[in-house]
């Protein structure tokens, strides 16, 4: 079974990491990948652009809206994604508890419908 991994912050206006702290995210991440693949288990990841590059469509009062990021309704945001192939929930679990998040950080675990 599939599981998306929706890595995100609690406050998406919190101050950024330092240059040495920035970087060692990005490696951590990096040993994660590379753990995860050769582990066989990702199908693909990703890294999300800012909000303010994003877009969202909606429905009110029947017709379609476009709305240009930022999303100010949500503290949350998202900053990337990991699509696993696991053989059950707390498989892909497991892996969630390794995503290297920062304190404030969330990892969503979300099974996919099969198509």
């Amino acid at each position: 079974m599939r599981y998306l991994l929706l890595i995100g912050s609690e406050n998406k206006t919190a101050a950024p990491p330092s240059p040495a702290e920035g970087q060692a995210m990005v490696q951590a991440f990096m040993r994660f990948s590379e753990e995860v693949r050769a582990a066989g288990k990702a199908v693909v990841s990703e890294r999300l652009r800012p909000e303010d590059e994003a877009s969202r469509v909606r429905v009110k009062a029947g017709q379609r809206q476009v709305m240009d990021g930022p999303f100010a309704e949500t503290k949350e945001g998202l900053g990337g994604f990991y699509l696993l192939e696991c053989a059950s929930k707390d498989e892909a679990l497991a892996w969630a508890k390794k995503v290297p998040i920062r304190e404030g950080g969330f990892v969503d675990v979300r099974p996919v419908w099969q198509m």
